[in-house]
């Protein structure tokens, strides 16, 4: 499994760093402005597949995405 992010939809909500902390963090950006998700594990173990799937479910902007 894959997970991509798609930055400019991200806005920083966090529902996917509840959801799944060991696959997402919310962050700063590097001027400060704004919160964006950032992957710690971009190919996760199929183990938290029904978490993943959860947080690309809940992103209120549809900024996440799994891949095969």
């Amino acid at each position: 499994m894959k997970v991509k992010a798609d930055l400019d939809l991200c806005q920083g909500h966090g529902m996917c760093e509840d959801t799944a902390p060991e696959v997402f963090r919310v962050v700063e950006s590097d001027d400060g402005s704004y919160p964006h998700v950032e992957l710690v594990l971009a190919d996760p173990d199929e183990a938290l597949r029904e978490k993943v799937e959860e947080a690309v479910r809940f992103c209120p902007n549809r900024a996440l995405s799994i891949e095969a």
